[in-house]
């Protein structure tokens, strides 16, 4: 078999690699990869087949560690279940609590201490797997 034959079977398999995980790094090498098949399939020599390759690979991770940083990732405030009210089921002596949320008891703490315990309260923020209650319902 022609080396550009693996070249290009390995980018495929890389693709699909690639379709598992989601993280566009194993796409960047799938890339690289292919263009080592290119220059392979033009006759080139194995050592320009790698620079190719290599230098394809180092470029497109840098331009996709730059275009992955432009990218905002504050999800911080991206929860749907902040202003959603809760149930709770019972009050701890340390000030925590057990609420019914969603078909299943969570752990829950008040966003501070003056807080009443009486009447509805609303989720402030998700902290881990623990609920912060509030007794204001936010937008």
């Amino acid at each position: 078999m022609e080396i550009y034959i693996y070249w290009f079977l390995l980018a495929l398999i890389l693709v699909g690699l690639e379709m598992v995980t989601g993280t566009f790094y194993l796409l960047v090498v799938a890339i690289a990869m292919a263009v080592g098949g290119v220059a392979a399939l033009l006759g080139m020599g194995m050592v320009w087949q790698l620079v190719l390759s290599a230098v394809t690979g180092i470029a497109g991770t840098i331009m996709l560690r730059r275009w992955k940083s432009t990218q905002s990732s504050d999800t911080s405030n991206a929860s749907l279940d902040i202003g959603l009210p809760v149930k709770v089921v019972k009050w701890n002596e340390d000030g925590t609590a057990r609420v019914f949320y969603r078909g299943a008891e969570w752990n829950a703490e008040l966003e501070s201490a003056d807080i009443p315990r009486e009447g509805t309260l609303y989720i402030a923020e998700v902290r881990g797997s623990a609920l912060v209650l509030t007794h204001r319902k936010q937008q």
